[in-house]
């Protein structure tokens, strides 16, 4: 935990098991998520003699007024739905009926169906059900900003919550089946996800070469 510029920061460090560039690799999905159109909190890399630099995200649960600093009230869809992270035990169809129920806006369905196609594409397969939240601020619920975005496998190489069922090989067809149950235009989710796929393609090729 850090404060900077009157701002809390979360800055992570790897584990032995990760390599030195795990930093720099999160940091890359990102920046390659918020061109993907997807929220994101401030992150920056911090910079360390030892490896290509620490992963850093601001907290997206604070808010500065100015005078004072408040925290949001964010529950995790783990928490929600009362199922465990630590298993595969969650659906994206499941997810989407969620993020209705507590939002009731399109456009947040819109944005949880980006974030899953960003997953698909990139690989990355630790999307369990502790790294979907929502904010409760100023009386409504919304997704809370993206995190835990970089390359990953999970539990037998499949995604820890399925896309239409399928969770080691989604396709377009699965994406599609999640978007026509959330009540997605065929044609929007076809033209959000091609735009994800060619964006990840060429910002993360260099990562999505370990597949």
């Amino acid at each position: 935990m850090l404060t900077l510029d009157d701002s809390d920061w979360i800055i992570k460090f790897p584990s032995s098991a990760d390599p030195d560039d795990i930093g720099l690799m999160e940091y890359e999905y990102n920046l390659c998520a918020k061109a993907c159109g997807i929220d994101v909190p401030d992150v920056k890399l911090f910079p360390s003699s030892k490896c290509t630099g620490y992963f850093g995200c601001k907290r997206f649960d604070r808010v500065n007024d100015g005078s004072d600093v408040h925290k949001l009230h964010m529950a995790s869809a783990s928490a929600l739905l009362e199922v465990s992270h630590r298993i595969p035990s969650l659906d994206y169809t499941s997810l989407m009926a969620l993020t209705w129920q507590l939002t009731r806006e399109a456009a947040e369905l819109e944005k949880l169906f980006t974030l899953m196609c960003f997953n698909v594409f990139a690989h990355n397969r630790d999307d369990h059900s502790n790294n979907f939240s929502f904010l409760y601020d100023k009386g409504n619920w919304r997704l809370s900003p993206a995190y835990d975005l970089t390359y990953s496998n999970s539990i037998g190489g499949e995604h820890a919550t399925t896309v239409a069922g399928e969770g080691r090989n989604p396709t377009t067809k699965d994406i599609l089946a999640v978007a026509k149950k959330a009540g997605i235009k065929e044609s929007r989710a076809r033209g959000i996800a091609e735009m994800v796929r060619e964006t990840v393609n060429d910002r993360l090729c260099k990562y999505l070469s370990l597949v």
